[in-house]
């Protein structure tokens, strides 16, 4: 990491400030979103052994030292970080929030399994052939998996989910450009089809999908891979789903542990499912327990939790004290990012639709924001190395295609009010802040979520550089908002929030359609552009599969990112996490989900 310069020094005193001032409020930068990969940040090609690369995770395990041999059976206690209830939505295919999918890990999984690279493997649930044009895909579910129930997984199970996700009354958040690449799928959401033609059930085990177009995306990430028991939900009502006591109370998958039992938001009881195709848990059980990012060192400490997410902005003055546990670390293919509400989603039409009067859509004044913010200086006063500074929006555990030498705006708060300057924005009342260039009122509304003693102080950082360059910035209606309702307020486009602060879990596809496409109900700025959809369709072409030519077209969409701004990407981070010495074989590397084969070696915590 460089050195702050003096300027950036005279900031990290302002924030610390903010956190002595702000020590008894919520908030993180962390959502409830969420990775492996390579940052090159302060790294040297061919350092020597012993020689201090300045890279962060080389001072982290990515897999927990086994302290001694795993007893017979023992319940685990995991530690779900969130400063809020999670929302409950326990169904892959209906789910939207990243605390309910860290529910759903345990009793239900992909078909697919996956390595460090991201692309598929022939070591999941199912196996896969692909054709010579890359364009239909023969899936085979192994004869051993089975539903909780003792019901086959079935190809029919497979269908299901897309049947659902692909239905004119789907109330999910699923359907995308991945789904209507597949063949007849768009008649059958229009309801000019009964039957999804490029989907076809060869027999009990083995279903067949045929692609329109063929994807580089579909061998890495861009095939849903999710089955939904079908002969549970099959005489459902579609809009009754998602409510539904299968969904919320009593769900079932084919994954390693068992729900006994729910309190909705707080907790999960989980049995081992001895049945397991991979073979049953050593585990007994497994409980599951929301931990607030302010207990949550306490909570491992203490032995409450044997696992848990641990607050990067806390790792620092804990660390001396966690004798009783070992913190794992792996790059988060994730990045928190500051948003631009710049139109609304047209649910009849299924696309965005951009407000040319949108408060924001000027993208001069969304260019001086992004250079009047200092974000070397949060990473380093806030997370203690653990964070960096983004820059773009394809993050480092893409090295194929992150590229860290394009140029973004960096902290420059005269270069910021250059740009208003010669946008128009001045102070016309003397007030100190900057009306519009048609002489109006300008007070941008900011919306943020609670998660750890970070997020105020950040929050209000924010606010006060953009009011350094003259921009009357505000909390919306004066607070940070609980994560649930503050995601369903941003997706709905509420008109009250004109920026956001946000974190996007960026998955396994470096095809960023899912999250800035013109069909995505995840593209929450609202933002489209004929290049813009050039280019995320050249990324998915067939030329692309040659990997520098896909290179230089997600090249050419960061730099478009960057000359746009729906969003900026403002850090890039590590996810650690806090395990219990009595821990074994457990890990953060991508891909692993071997859940039955973690144990614990004694019956009660280690403690310090």
């Amino acid at each position: 990491m460089r050195k702050a310069s003096l300027s950036k020094l005279l900031l990290a005193m302002m924030l610390l400030l903010f956190l002595v001032l702000a020590a008894c409020n919520n908030g993180s930068d962390d959502s409830a979103e969420g990775g492996d990969g390579g940052s090159d940040e302060g790294t040297e090609e061919g350092a020597e052994e012993g020689e201090d690369s300045g890279d962060p995770i080389d001072d982290f395990n990515q897999v927990k030292e086994n302290a001694g041999e795993p007893i017979d059976g023992g319940t685990l206690n995991y530690g779900l970080l969130s400063s809020t209830v999670f929302e409950g939505v326990l169904n892959y295919n209906f789910y939207s929030i990243s605390s309910d999918a860290d529910v759903i890990q345990f009793f239900d999984e992909s078909l697919l399994s996956y390595d460090e690279n991201w692309e598929y493997t022939q070591d999941g649930a199912a196996t896969f052939e692909v054709s010579d044009d890359d364009k239909t895909f023969t899936f085979t579910i192994r004869d051993e998996v089975n539903w909780h129930d003792g019901e086959p997984v079935t190809a029919e199970d497979w269908l299901f989910s897309y049947e659902i996700i692909g239905h004119p009354d789907y109330t999910g958040i699923r359907y995308d450009a991945s789904f209507r690449n597949i063949e007849g799928m768009d008649e059958y959401h229009s309801g000019d089809a009964d039957t999804i033609s490029g989907i076809e059930v060869i027999d009990d085990k083995t279903l067949e999908i045929t692609y329109k177009e063929a994807w580089p995306s579909l061998l890495a990430g861009g095939i849903w891979t999710y089955a939904m028991p079908k002969h549970i939900f099959e005489d459902m009502p579609m809009d009754e789903i998602e409510e539904s006591p299968e969904v919320r109370e009593n769900p079932i998958g084919m994954g390693p542990f068992i729900v006994e039992s729910v309190v909705p938001g707080e907790s999960v009881t989980f049995t081992a499912n001895e049945d397991y195709w991979k073979g049953a848990p050593k585990l007994d059980g497994l409980t599951l327990k929301t931990v607030s990012p302010e207990t949550a060192v306490q909570a491992i400490e203490s032995g409450e939790v044997d696992i848990v997410d641990f607050p990067r902005d806390q790792y620092a003055e804990a660390v001396d004290s966690l004798t009783n546990v070992e913190v794992l670390a792996n790059y988060d293919n994730a990045y928190t990012y500051i948003g631009f509400k710049l139109g609304q989603w047209d649910a009849d039409e299924g696309q965005v639709e951009m407000d040319p009067d949108a408060k924001m859509a000027d993208v001069d004044l969304r260019r001086a924001m992004w250079y009047a913010v200092d974000n070397e200086a949060v990473a380093e006063n806030f997370f203690d190395g653990l964070s960096w500074p983004a820059t773009t929006l394809i993050d480092p555990t893409k090295p194929n295609y992150h590229n860290e030498e394009i140029e973004t705006p960096t902290f420059d708060q005269d270069m910021a009010n250059q740009i208003l300057d010669e946008a128009g924005y001045e102070d016309v009342d003397g007030d100190g802040m900057r009306e519009t260039p048609d002489g109006e009122e300008l007070v941008i509304n900011f919306a943020s979520m609670e998660g750890g003693d970070t997020a105020e102080p950040i929050v209000n950082y924010y606010i006060q550089s953009w009011e350094q360059v003259g921009l009357n910035v505000e909390m919306l209606e004066g607070r940070l908002h609980e994560a649930n309702a503050f995601y369903d307020r941003v997706e709905e486009d509420d008109p009250d929030i004109d920026i956001y602060q946000g974190v996007w879990g960026t998955g396994s596809d470096v095809d960023p359609s899912g999250l800035y496409g013109p069909e995505a109900p995840f593209n929450y700025p609202r933002y489209q552009s004929e290049e813009n959809d050039r280019l995320i369709a050249e990324g998915n072409s067939e030329e692309s599969f040659d990997l520098e030519h896909r290179q230089a077209v997600y090249d050419e969409w960061q730099e478009l990112m960057v000359e746009d701004i729906p969003v900026f990407p403002t850090l890039y981070r590590l996810s650690l996490e806090a395990v219990n010495e009595r821990v074994t074989d457990y890990s953060v590397i991508i891909g692993w989900t071997d859940w039955h084969e973690v144990g614990v070696m004694q019956e009660d915590p280690v403690l310090p």
